[in-house]
Parts: C-alpha cells; structure tokens; sequence
C-alpha cells in the first residue's frame, strides 16, 4: 500500500495539570507540535473517569495535584491490567527520582523547556507498539 494512503494511528497523551491554563497550554502545544492528540483532566478522579471511555497511549501527569497525587493516580492506574502497559511521563520540581525509577516513568523536571519536553513525549510513544 502506498504510504499517502495508509492510515496511521494517531496516539492520544491523557495531560493531567490541575493548573487549567497550564493544562491547556500543554494540550494546545502537544497537537500542534505532534502528530499526537491531548486531552486534559485537572485531577486524579477527572482522570480516572476519562479512562474509562478513552485509552490513552501515555500519561502526563503533574504530581502535585489536588486530593491525590499524581504518583497515587499512577499507581491505582497502573495496579489495573488494562493500564499496565501505558507509560507515564511526570512534570515535577519536587518527586525524588527514586520514585520514579522504582516505577520505570519518566521524569521532566519543572521548569522544563518545551521543546525538551515535546522530544521526550515523541521518544516515549515511539518506543510504544499501535
């Protein structure tokens, strides 16, 4: 099949940023930088309920969100098979790197450059099987 005409799966990045300006800059940048598609949950239960109709190919996830943190989100999702496989990539000044290495994420330290950011979500789903 000719590559202009065979369909590509376009991956779909679940931000979590409980700063809603923060969240949607984010979302805005990661489609129209990317060939990948964002969608926002301000918190930990916004996201879970998303989840339930949308698998996402990667989770952003801030960790200092309201009620439970995203570390906590990260958890619970991943303690379910179906999320198992979904990597994470973590926005954070403040979460040792131990905690991230125990669980195999990734860690953007803020503040990050966007740009470093953007290469960071492109080698994560690249490295992901469709």
């Amino acid at each position: 099949m000719p590559k202009e005409t065979s369909q590509r799966h376009i991956k779909v990045v679940l931000v979590v940023e409980d700063e809603t300006p923060i969240g949607d800059s984010l979302v805005q940048i990661i489609c129209s930088e990317t060939p990948h598609c964002a969608l926002l949950a301000t918190n930990a239960f916004q996201a879970e309920e998303q989840v339930k109709t949308l698998m996402p190919d990667l989770f952003l996830l801030d960790h200092r969100l309201p009620k439970r943190s995203g570390l906590e989100l990260y958890d619970r999702l991943h303690s379910q098979e179906a999320f198992q496989h979904i990597p994470a990539i973590f926005m954070t000044a403040n979460l040792s790197a131990y905690e991230l290495e125990q669980r195999g994420v990734t860690l953007i330290k803020k503040p990050f450059n966007l740009n470093e950011l953007l290469d960071t979500i492109n080698a994560v789903l690249e490295n992901e099987p469709c």
